[in-house]
């Protein structure tokens, strides 16, 4: 096999994740990590067993074509533009940038250089999310008509080590949750035409309860309460709840209606989950998955998918086109709340091919 050369830049709390998943995906070569904490890339690659490098060093390596982009959401872009100057290809944590703004500017660099870029959430690519997509592919919810899609709890500074940056802009509910459930609904749904929404913050400031920094307060200063409406292109209608400001609810992630039944579809934020159909006159049944991907945290088939699509010459699936579309609808959400108005969006997108299959003789399935 062919392999393709990775740096890791960015040895925070989600780099375990997707240096664990790597492992699944035998044209992965991981050459190094770093980061601007070289304690912090000393330890990760103690324990996975990978070497330490400099991030010029990782930049300067001939041999590293897919720079794996795991820094803050702030730094994204930044991150992502040196490694486009370097010859990289790049695939970052989610989101693509904290603006839209910067976000074009991102995909017009790599256009101009003729490299690709692509973003988490890869998780639409679960077996789960894969088998709600044959399933609306053959019809069964007949004419898509709406949904819902819901993420709501009391905020991160209840678990994790080191949440400020979760309430500093380009963090809060919508771009950290809303990318899985705008790209899982995207591959479902297809594009996403306008917006309406409403955006606040109840609290401007919140304590931190988890350690080490336990009693800490941090500034708000983002929107930490959002809801709204996406209307798609093909005429469903999902009405959006995302917040760091409830205690608890019983909604699920995401329900999905038609004119002849309606998908409940598990967390987009993880892999496999129960999907269940509901045809017109009938009961909500459990429906067998489809598709491989769905028994454990896959965090990095998105960019085994661009190594393969790079060595086989192909369109990869967490594609720049998607991320870029995810984050315009993201931010219209904030846009649509300040002016009073519907937001048109206006970055074309195609649904990414499905993922039917698992590795056949080495390789994604096409």
């Amino acid at each position: 096999m062919n392999k393709v050369g990775i740096g890791i830049i960015g040895c925070g709390n989600i780099s375990g994740a997707y240096l664990k998943a790597m492992a699944s995906f035998p044209i992965l070569d991981i050459r190094g990590v770093a980061d601007m904490n070289a304690d912090m890339a000393k330890s990760r690659a103690e324990e996975f067993n990978l070497r330490a490098r400099s991030v010029e060093d990782l930049l300067g390596d001939p041999e590293i074509e897919i720079i794996v982009n795991l820094t803050v959401p702030k730094a994204h872009v930044e991150v992502a533009l040196r490694s486009l100057d370097a010859g990289k290809h790049t695939y970052s944590e989610k989101p693509l940038g904290v603006t839209f703004a910067e976000g074009k500017r991102l995909a017009d660099a790599a256009k101009a250089k003729n490299l690709r870029i692509g973003a988490a959430p890869d998780t639409f690519l679960g077996g789960s999310h894969q088998t709600a997509r044959t399933l609306i592919d053959q019809g069964v919810l007949g004419k898509p008509v709406g949904g819902t899609a819901t993420f709501m709890c009391p905020g991160h500074e209840r678990w994790h080590p080191n949440p400020a940056f979760y309430y500093e802009t380009g963090g809060g509910p919508m771009l950290d949750m809303g990318p899985y459930y705008i790209t899982d609904l995207v591959n479902l749904f297809g594009p996403v035409a306008k917006v309406a929404g409403f955006a606040f913050s109840p609290r401007k400031e919140r304590i931190i309860t988890s350690e080490p920094r336990n009693g800490e307060v941090i500034p708000v200063e983002i929107a930490t309460h959002v809801t709204g409406a996406m209307a798609f292109e093909n005429g469903a209608i999902v009405q959006v709840g995302m917040s760091f400001d409830v205690a608890g609810h019983r909604h699920v992630p995401l329900e999905l209606y038609g004119t002849e039944g309606t998908l409940i579809v598990p967390d987009p934020n993880y892999f496999g989950g129960n999907v269940e159909l509901l045809k017109k006159g009938g009961e909500f049944e459990h429906q067998d998955l489809t598709s491989p991907y769905s028994d454990g945290n896959y965090r990095s088939i998105g960019v085994a998918d661009m190594a393969h699509a790079i060595r086989s010459n192909r369109p990869h699936r967490a594609n720049g086109d998607l991320a870029l579309h995810v984050l315009e609808v993201m931010e219209a959400f904030q846009s649509a709340s300040d002016s009073g108005t519907t937001i048109a969006i206006t970055t074309p997108v195609d649904r990414p091919a499905p993922l039917a299959e698992s590795l056949v003789d080495g390789q994604l399935s096409k």
